[in-house]
């Protein structure tokens, strides 16, 4: 979709904050973070809602949130020792999965996003996560 945000990220027109990527998907820094480290991953492919996605690649996205998942947690070690996961599909109409390390189940409130990141705030977080495998 030309004029989808998403898919602008992903052909490299907008900067993002890579976290982690293959052929098919990407993951990148929410710009408006509810936590350090809240992530964001999509496929590639242009697609408004989740549930349209084919039966595979609803395992696929899932399957590669995992290791996201894993690290984000073993990185910022959220006290509720967990990373919690929104499919809301509002903002932007291309799917994309929130992976957010939460404290309390206050930190997946999307009233509390965050909206002052600097661009040092996203490469020290970048930095920390390091390597995704």
């Amino acid at each position: 979709m030309e004029n989808c945000i998403f898919c602008k990220i992903v052909k490299r027109e907008i900067p993002s904050y890579r976290v982690w990527e293959d052929a098919d998907y990407l993951a990148f820094f929410s710009i408006t973070p509810h936590q350090e480290g809240h992530t964001l991953l999509i496929p590639k492919r242009h697609e408004d809602y989740f549930f349209d996605l084919e039966d595979a690649e609803i395992s696929s996205i899932m399957t590669r949130a995992k290791p996201i998942a894993k690290k984000l947690k073993e990185v910022f070690k959220p006290k509720s020792g967990k990373v919690g996961l929104i499919l809301a599909g509002m903002g932007v109409h291309h799917v994309h999965i929130h992976l957010i390390p939460m404290d309390s189940e206050d930190d997946l409130d999307f009233k509390k996003a965050e909206h002052n990141i600097t661009a040092e705030d996203f490469e020290m977080t970048l930095q920390k996560i390091g390597k995704i495998d």
